[in-house]
């Protein structure tokens, strides 16, 4: 994943632990749990906890985790991704609150149906936990798959939503 050299981050504690959160002159760029796959490397990052745009994401994960939002409306840049990540980033975010899909109708919906194990790679590696929903992708059976933050955030997302999944039954 590319990063923009002005890429700026704070750190913000939430109920499912701590999680780095960065934000580019285009917007919010990334939101990770603490110690999850494929997160970033901050070292060449400059701390800016009063960013707007890091500010305002995390009073919206405030809101979503209290139950008073469901949409989150902050700018995105996902321009860190390939051309293909983007795109699968982007059907994420057509994803509802409440609803879950599976791999192979997500690589459909995109019009690359035999990509499935491709969509899957892009999907593990979103860097937007929660406001790109990745968490609301599921295995074929509707069973929980990996995701990046763990499973047992995944579980917590989707019982937050009210997403049902056949585990839940």
């Amino acid at each position: 994943m590319k990063h923009d050299p002005l890429t700026v981050f704070t750190t913000w504690q939430g109920p499912l632990g701590a999680m780095v959160l960065a934000a580019t002159p285009r917007g919010l760029s990334g939101v990770w749990f603490d110690g999850q796959r494929h997160g970033p490397d901050t070292s060449g990052w400059r701390r800016d906890p009063a960013h707007p745009v890091l500010l305002q994401a995390i009073e919206q994960l405030a809101q979503y985790f209290d139950g008073r939002r469901t949409q989150f409306e902050l700018p995105l840049d996902l321009q860190g991704g390939t051309p293909f990540q983007q795109q699968v980033w982007q059907a994420l975010l057509r994803i509802a609150p409440g609803d879950t899909t599976s791999y192979g109708s997500l690589s459909a919906a995109i019009g690359k149906p035999a990509a499935v194990r491709a969509l899957g790679a892009a999907v593990g590696r979103n860097p937007m936990s929660i406001v790109v929903p990745c968490h609301r992708v599921l295995g074929a059976n509707g069973s929980l798959t990996g995701y990046a933050g763990g499973l047992e955030r995944k579980t917590a997302l989707l019982s937050l939503e009210g997403a049902r999944t056949l585990e839940a039954h």
